[in-house]
């Protein structure tokens, strides 16, 4: 390992290409980095993931984004603190994360899933099981089971909730701890070369670039090194919310994420825990399907038609709650499936009632459809808060 990372080093400093991974050594930039993008974290694909924030990182086309990404750590046990920028003398200094057994001092940035600007709130070791704390995790409990909550993270950790990404004036006025200065001083493992990877990766896609996208990355975060799920998941959430999925094609196309998923695992068991060529490129091809069937459908004119009154309203306060709850990683396709079905039903009782009544609703179909609206209303309540 060490062999390695010095060799690495090496050939930083003979090519401007990995400019960002020596940044750590003292390269400067005198352009204040752009604000943290809000985004939702994807669901933990397994057990033993831990979740690295994303940053902003700066190459010769200036600053880009580095999506958030579930990863293994190199060795059970371990922590990620994260890599943050620093203004000191007029100019500001990225200073690289790292893994550790406690987590230091990251400038007091919140980037949020536990990581609010002290410590990190989202999961312990114990042994070597890693056990997430669902208040601030995305997990799916049906799949991970070593899980807990605890909400009090979130008050006790965060250091500022805005969207500032550098420390020092102008920016997050925050300083170590005894806890992290002592952490800053233990031994530390670089970034992985699967994080290095990645790091390169969205350096070379131009659409991360803050030049390009104005602050606001094509892909925010990942569900694993070269994932592409989550991308796929914000687009569903914003299609509901702009109203351009009905929620049949939602559930359908959530339904179909929730295949690939359960091919993946599927492949993965009858490997050992590994992929195949012939895996990959049957769930590149599925996941291209799959994005082709979000196109279509969100671009569509089929939506239910349930006309400007209250019925209607709350069918559409409704469809914002399921499409912020996803966004927001509260829900996981099997839950938004369910959601949708349950609204799909009250779609067709609707549409029959209208159609027995020249196009209207009685007041006995009104309390009805209401009735049926609470129901879902405190479900949607209950499967984002289980």
């Amino acid at each position: 390992m060490k062999t390695m990372a010095i060799a690495f080093l090496v050939m930083v400093a003979s090519t401007k290409l990995f400019a960002q991974v020596s940044i750590g050594v003292g390269i400067s930039v005198h352009l204040t980095p752009p604000a943290l993008p809000v985004y939702a974290q994807p669901v933990c694909p397994g057990d033993g993931y831990i979740w690295t924030p994303g940053y902003w990182a700066y190459g010769d086309d200036g600053y880009y984004w580095v999506p958030g990404v579930w990863v293994r750590p190199p060795h059970y046990g371990l922590l990620w603190t994260p890599g943050y920028w620093g203004y000191t003398d007029g100019v500001y200094v990225f200073h690289t994360g790292y893994w550790g057994p406690h987590v230091g001092f990251y400038g007091g940035i919140n980037y949020g899933f536990g990581y609010g600007g002290i410590g990190f709130g989202g999961g312990v070791w114990e042994g070597n099981v890693f056990r997430y704390n669902t208040a601030v995790t995305n997990v799916n409990t049906t799949v991970v089971h070593n899980t807990y909550v605890n909400n009090t993270v979130i008050n006790n950790t965060v250091v500022n909730n805005n969207h500032v990404s550098f420390n020092g004036q102008g920016g997050v006025n925050a300083r170590p701890t005894p806890q992290e200065q002592t952490a800053m001083n233990e031994r530390h493992i670089d970034a992985t070369p699967q994080q290095q990877s990645h790091m390169m990766a969205a350096r070379q896609d131009r659409s991360q670039l803050a030049s390009q996208n104005g602050g606001h990355p094509a892909v925010a975060a990942m569900n694993r090194i070269n994932g592409r799920k989550f991308d796929q998941q914000g687009r569903i959430a914003n299609g509901i919310r702009s109203g351009q999925l009905t929620a049949g094609e939602t559930k359908n196309l959530e339904n179909g994420q929730k295949g690939i998923n359960q091919q993946e695992r599927a492949d993965r068991a009858a490997d050992n825990g590994h992929l195949t060529q012939q895996d990959r490129q049957q769930l590149k091809q599925d996941q291209n399907q799959e994005s082709k069937d979000i196109y279509n459908d969100k671009h569509n004119a089929s939506m239910a038609n349930y006309g400007n009154n209250e019925v209607g309203q709350r069918r559409f306060n409704q469809q914002q709650r399921i499409a912020n709850g996803i966004a927001a990683g509260q829900l996981h396709a099997g839950q938004a499936a369910r959601l949708e079905g349950r609204e799909q039903n009250i779609n067709r009782q609707i549409a029959a009632d209208r159609q027995a009544n020249r196009g209207r609703l009685m007041v006995q179909q009104y309390r009805q459809v209401n009735h049926r609206q609470n129901q879902v209303s405190r479900q949607i309540q209950h499967e984002r808060h289980r």
